[in-house]
């Protein structure tokens, strides 16, 4: 297993599969971790990239207890990550919050970022304002949190059922929730950011491309989000 330390001792779990094309980073939504994407990471290997997976501070292999856990932080993780394996230059897939996570990163890598993929991202904003209608209603992150800390893990068992816009097997409603169960409470700091993240300027300033994958029937991350992403790109 490959760690890497990037707040004093604490470290981020990682994995890197070489390949003849451009490396693709994979960001995992929130509570989340690197084994969501084992489909597309199959995929890509087949078509000749390196892929280039993490787990969140706070979630699956990481570890648990930093100091400060943000998007900006994990954004920040990701060019750390590309500099230790010596890759110049990679895209960045993001999927729900690892969708603002990949836009973050895109900022900070610049000409390092060859392309921004939000997979049904939380970006540019998750709530409502005055001039972004899109979106869930203002404070509701912070109301996710807080019946999270009520009774976690039957919040968790029912927002489980709720990611799939189709019926799944028991089999992989269990191997879901038991990846939210691996995340430590402190990770629901980077949601809370939600609340009043805006990334609209930053979407429209990139030079990398940006693909936005809108889910029509997606339940937590409204379509129009990715619409307005696609829009600003």
């Amino acid at each position: 297993m490959a760690y890497l330390a990037v707040a004093d001792d604490r470290k981020i779990y990682f994995e890197h599969y070489p390949g003849r094309l451009l490396p693709v980073v994979l960001v995992h939504g929130w509570g989340m971790n690197c084994r969501v994407w084992d489909t597309t990471l199959v995929a890509l290997q087949e078509a000749g990239h390196a892929v280039v997976s993490f787990d969140q501070r706070g979630c699956g292999n990481s570890d648990r207890d930093f100091p400060v856990i943000s998007i900006e932080q994990s954004a920040a993780d990701i060019a750390a990550l590309l500099r230790h394996l010596g890759i110049g230059r990679a895209a960045v897939n993001g999927w729900s919050l690892g969708g603002a996570v990949a836009v973050e990163s895109a900022r900070i890598l610049g000409p390092a970022c060859a392309g921004v993929v939000v997979t049904t991202g939380a970006t540019p904003r998750y709530t409502q304002a005055p001039d972004f209608p899109a979106g869930n209603p203002p404070g509701s992150t912070a109301e996710t949190v807080a019946l999270l800390r009520a009774d976690r893990a039957n919040f968790l068992w029912a927002l489980t059922q709720g990611v799939f816009a189709v019926e799944q097997s028991p089999q992989v409603l269990q191997w879901m929730w038991s990846i939210f169960m691996q995340a430590s409470p402190s990770a629901d700091a980077a949601l809370l950011q939600l609340d009043t993240l805006d990334q609209r300027a930053t979407l429209a300033a990139l030079e990398a491309p940006v693909l936005s994958i809108v889910g029509g029937k997606d339940a937590v991350v409204p379509p129009d989000i990715c619409r307005a992403a696609g829009k600003l790109a």
